[in-house]
């Protein structure tokens, strides 16, 4: 049985880094990426433990196993993970309903991972009602950036609500996209 809340044990937090390890590029094939996605950002037990004590990462687990999470990322991390940089300056120059986004209150989707055999059916969707649930009634909305190459994510994304805001090519060349989902 899927269950739906917040990381609240290292275990939790290990589950979270278990599952991105195994979706970044390096441990993926060309192919894998093309049609099932990715992640791009390495969190350590202590990133993950900073940002969780701000606002805790949503988290789907089978039994004791995480399958799936979203993780929950405030202004106040904005020095903690410098390949983020980019994304925090960029927040200070685009505007979203006619203010810098960085002038609203607003939560950073940090990231997002759902476990390969449990994609199709419906469990980031449910995460993203987890997370709308716990976080709506403090920020504004939600916010994040997705590499354009990332199809499945951009799609997916898409799917629950999300809007462009901008693009922007990072100084590797990696083109973004920032999307935001108003609750």
């Amino acid at each position: 049985m899927i269950t739906y809340t917040i990381a609240s044990s290292d275990e939790d937090l290990n589950g979270i880094i278990g599952l991105q390890q195994s979706n970044l590029p390096a441990n993926l094939t060309r192919e894998e990426m093309a049609g099932q996605g990715f992640v791009t950002v390495v969190h350590s037990l202590a990133d993950l433990k900073k940002m969780n004590g701000i606002e805790p990462h949503i988290i789907a687990k089978d039994g004791d196993r995480v399958i799936a999470y979203l993780l929950a990322m405030t202004s106040a991390s904005e020095k903690d993970i410098p390949v983020l940089f980019p994304m925090f300056e960029m927040f200070r120059n685009i505007s979203f309903a006619g203010r810098p986004v960085a002038d609203h209150r607003y939560i950073v989707v940090g990231q997002v991972c759902v476990g390969k055999e449990y994609r199709g059916q419906g469990v980031l969707d449910r995460c993203y009602a987890e997370y709308a649930r716990r976080l709506s009634s403090r920020y504004d909305f939600a916010i994040t950036e997705i590499s354009t190459r990332n199809t499945r994510s951009i799609q997916a994304h898409k799917r629950i609500g999300f809007i462009p805001l901008h693009e922007y090519e990072a100084p590797d060349g990696e083109l973004w996209s920032i999307v935001v989902w108003e609750w």
